[in-house]
């Protein structure tokens, strides 16, 4: 099926409502995935050197918006009718991660220009990457991904990319942006630019009247916050690795934007500022749970969570919270204790339907 048949279906069934603006982008991706058919990209990277991409290839396409619009949904519908074989979707953070991490192993066979081998391996894997939620917030992304796609463009691998930013504002007031501006005129180059600038934030229905502070923990409030996270996910969450310059942040539970940990996951680990920030801005909503009633003893963890609720509150994410009591009592005693009030009161403010996603 065609992804507006797709579409018109699950319209016609009722697990999608019609939006026009949708229908442009859809519109775009069902012309390239009719594009592509029997595309065969001739590789000069596999070719050893001797053929460079004979035919015409389409653009990509690089779709932008606010968060909830169904940027991910129309390009996971045009992922599923795509004609390629050789094809994968992946979160950016997440494909980020594993170029490091494969970087790391070539360079163990003292190979000095590691970038060329990864970017080798991953064009003989796929001839299509679709990328969910690119942004870049490490310099070490920055450097890399220049000539990382490079490689992937001139070998005639298509690109197909969410995003909640421009291209033009990608990796804004990072360090040494000034290198990191070849790589957005690349993008514009070879990904045609959409905006998705539709009205309706869909993903709001999905927590829309729904309670999102579960207290106290027990059976019930557990129960109820698994189905919620069931139904956010889909049942489809793996885990992600997130990059704060040299330290990693594993969480263990995502998808398509949103994220489940545990109280102790982000709270007993020694996480900083920076680490919150980065969680903040990688998910538009984060499920926390297990919060315990906080006291004297775990004054550490109870600071790393006032850090978090802060990094939340100003990314605007959407917070949904299975803790042991409310706001106001989840601070019994501590040094903290005063200035927790601010927490509670920005965790009720939180709790609002027109909060976040």
């Amino acid at each position: 099926m065609k992804p507006i048949e797709i579409y018109n279906a699950r319209i016609a069934n009722g697990e999608l409502k019609d939006d026009s603006d949708q229908r442009q982008i859809l519109q775009a991706l069902q012309d390239l995935a009719i594009a592509i058919e029997g595309y065969k990209p001739r590789s000069k990277f596999l070719m050893s050197g001797l053929f460079g991409v004979k035919a015409p290839r389409p653009k990509g396409l690089y779709i932008y918006g606010g968060v909830g619009r169904g940027k991910s949904m129309l390009m996971d519908l045009f992922f599923d009718a795509s004609p390629i074989k050789r094809k994968r979707r992946v979160h950016f953070h997440a494909f980020m991660q594993e170029v490091h991490d494969e970087m790391h192993r070539v360079r163990q066979s003292g190979v000095e220009d590691a970038i060329r081998p990864v970017a080798e391996k991953i064009i003989k894997e796929a001839s299509l990457l679709c990328f969910d939620e690119m942004q870049i917030t490490d310099i070490a992304d920055a450097m890399i991904v220049g000539r990382l796609f490079e490689f992937l463009f001139d070998s005639g691998v298509l690109i197909v990319t969410t995003s909640n930013r421009h291209p033009d504002d990608l990796y804004k007031q990072g360090l040494n942006r000034s290198l990191f501006l070849p790589f957005i005129e690349l993008i514009k180059s070879y990904l045609v630019v959409h905006n998705l600038d539709s009205e309706t934030d869909h993903r709001q229905n999905r927590v829309s009247g729904q309670v999102r502070y579960l207290s106290p923990l027990n059976d019930e409030t557990t129960g109820r916050a698994n189905a919620m996270w069931d139904d956010l996910s889909q049942g489809k969450s793996e885990p992600i690795t997130l990059r704060q310059k040299k330290r990693q942040i594993e969480i263990l539970h995502h998808h398509n934007g949103v994220a489940r940990a545990s109280f102790d996951d982000l709270c007993k680990k020694p996480l900083g500022p920076g680490d919150y920030l980065l969680i903040a801005n990688s998910f538009r909503l984060l499920m926390i749970t297990d919060v315990p009633i906080l006291r004297r003893e775990n004054n550490n963890e109870a600071k790393r969570f006032v850090t978090l609720v802060d990094a939340l509150y100003e990314a605007g994410t959407t917070v949904i919270i299975n803790a042991d009591a409310e706001p106001e009592a989840l601070y019994e005693t501590g040094e903290g204790a005063f200035e927790f009030e601010r927490t509670a009161s920005r965790l009720r403010e939180m709790q609002a339907d027109s909060w976040g996603t």
